[in-house]
């Protein structure tokens, strides 16, 4: 099952009520027992999915009435993160483990499949001008970046996985970011990628937590509330911020006209 979101202009988030935001930025419902479920975005043709195997391995799907190929990565590069227990993932016959938050990034042509009773991976996909290696992104072995503090309640360790350097890609870019106990916001201040979609997903909330999700120009801003695994689409326009009720982690993935990780523009708070 997919789904095709259209792109939405600045005007109209600012004006739309909060039924007519939560149908065009976000992302729900994608993790189900024994499917693979997506959303195709036209903001960068980015697509966001989820694959719970359950007791059966199941493959990518090729979403040829969307995506218009044979198979889903016939002309596209994919990012995989597993936000469930332990798994796999079949690359071309190549069987890679993955533990919580490890990813993967498998390069254009591949065939995948996932697997693994307790596992749940959440994935983006991009269209890809070449085809690079696929590489195995293991959490642990990931140096993060220790931004914000305890003291602006935004201390965060930020995990790059596939930043535009190290691992090569051709637009994508994805990683995870892990907020420390006793803070809440994350990505703040916030800022822009003028040349760049983004897709945040939030996970490892509990059941009665919720994020809330800031988005649009900074003028303007608008918020969603957010459960556990649930994804939203931040267009070049739109700032990407939150705060959460308790703690939690969040997968960003970009894509677009290139993959510098510093092509951004900071947005000062007296702006909001």
């Amino acid at each position: 099952m997919i789904q095709v979101r259209y792109s939405t202009s600045p005007s109209g988030a600012e004006t739309a009520t909060t039924a007519d935001l939560r149908e065009s930025f976000l992302v729900p419902d994608l993790f189900a027992a024994g499917e693979v479920r997506g959303t195709y975005t036209h903001d960068d043709r980015l697509v966001v999915g989820g694959a719970v195997p359950g007791t059966d391995e199941v493959e990518l799907p090729a979403w040829t009435e969307v995506l218009g190929t044979a198979s889903h990565l016939e002309g596209r590069e994919l990012g995989v993160i597993n936000v469930g227990g332990a798994g796999h993932v079949v690359v071309d016959d190549e069987k890679y483990e993955l533990d919580h938050l490890d990813g993967l990034f498998v390069g254009r042509g591949s065939q995948v499949t996932f697997g693994g009773a307790d596992a749940a991976f959440y994935f983006v996909s991009a269209p890809a001008h070449a085809t690079y290696p696929t590489t195995a992104l293991r959490h642990t072995e990931v140096e993060p970046v220790a931004l914000g503090s305890a003291e602006a309640a935004n201390e965060r360790n930020l995990f790059r996985y596939a930043w535009g350097q190290e691992l090569q890609t051709s637009v994508l870019q994805f990683g995870v970011t892990v907020i420390a106990s006793g803070s809440v916001w994350n990505t703040f201040p916030p800022h822009l990628h003028d040349r760049r979609t983004e897709i945040y997903c939030y996970v490892d909330l509990e059941e009665t937590d919720r994020v809330f999700h800031f988005l649009g120009q900074p003028g303007a801003t608008r918020h969603l509330v957010m459960r556990n695994r649930e994804a939203v689409i931040s267009p070049p326009w739109s700032i990407h911020a939150g705060a959460g009720t308790g703690s939690y982690a969040f997968i960003w993935a970009m894509a677009g006209e290139n993959n510098v990780y510093t092509d951004l523009s900071p947005v000062a708070l007296e702006d909001l």
